[in-house]
């Protein structure tokens, strides 16, 4: 009938906590770093994204939760009542400045967005660790067309692992290998992405939150030192490749596609795509090799 609404379901309890001094209510079942964002409180992170699970990798995100004996990633925490929380505290801050020192000491993140920034806020130093700091530095792996893995840009956030593996594509085609310092994202046996499971779906490029997966045109542009975010331009359109309806984002630099995401707040997708809707862009700009 109209103007009728049903109920679906019993409200979410809201729960009450500190942060940084500030009284704030959340969703129950919300994180540490929901809260910060719905607060509008910026608290770093490199692992987390929005469509995936929380690892708790790369505990640039660690804040200081009262009456805890260590600190807690507000990626996955999740909040309590009465919980007091202090995200700029000298034990987070020392924290995130280490993190990052030892990450920026041992990759290379010059690729990865707002880690230029975060160095800078927390006084961080990757050089003091000295030049002889051990490094993963290895050449990129190009075998392909389409993307580019340069794993010495790589920090295991697993993000990757997560989007080809149960988390979306449901693929496997890459996993952990090695243990410790000699741990690696990795196809089986390592093989070449052509002979492994891969089906270029690009979901893994999609996560990567410091440049280890990149389109090929966009590692091109960046070894040339041509890549220019600040003059491209992003325009939504839909896939015209089937009836399923993704929205695609074209990222245009100097009249040339040169990568495609999707909107996570997409409802068909979230940011997921097969591989013509992420690489079947060759036609548009005359190219043979896409």
């Amino acid at each position: 009938m109209k103007g009728t609404s049903v109920r679906i379901g019993p409200p979410p309890r809201a729960v009450e906590l500190s942060l940084d001094g500030e009284t704030l209510r959340v969703p129950e079942g919300a994180t540490i770093l929901d809260a910060c964002r719905a607060a509008g409180v910026d608290v770093p992170t490199l692992c987390w994204g929005d469509t995936l699970t929380p690892k708790n990798a790369c505990r640039v995100c660690m804040v200081e939760v009262e009456g805890a004996r260590v600190l807690a990633p507000a990626c996955s925490r999740k909040v309590e009542a009465g919980m007091v929380v202090r995200t700029d505290s000298e034990r987070a801050r020392h924290a995130r400045r280490l993190v990052l020192e030892l990450l920026g000491s041992s990759v290379d993140l010059s690729a990865a967005p707002r880690v230029a920034e975060w160095n800078a806020e927390y006084g961080a130093d990757p050089s003091r660790f000295g030049s002889e700091a051990a490094t993963v530095a290895q050449e990129p792996l190009v075998d392909n067309g389409l993307y580019v893995r340069d794993y010495a840009r790589c920090i295991l956030c697993y993000k990757c692992v997560d989007a080809c593996g149960d988390q979306w594509q449901n693929t496997f085609a890459i996993a952990v290998a090695g243990r410790g310092f000699d741990s690696r994202i990795s196809t089986e046996w390592s093989v070449p992405l052509p002979e492994s499971a891969c089906v270029y779906c690009g979901n893994c490029v999609e996560v990567c939150p410091t440049g280890a997966l990149a389109f090929t045109e966009e590692y091109r542009l960046r070894e040339a030192g041509q890549w220019a975010p600040e003059r491209q331009t992003r325009t939504d359109t839909i896939c015209p490749y089937c009836g399923v309806g993704c929205t695609l984002t074209l990222h245009v630099q100097d009249n040339r596609i040169v990568r495609v995401t999707s909107p996570h707040d997409q409802f068909v997708g979230r940011g997921n795509l097969c591989i013509k809707g992420r690489f079947g862009y060759s036609h548009v700009q005359g190219d043979g090799d896409g």
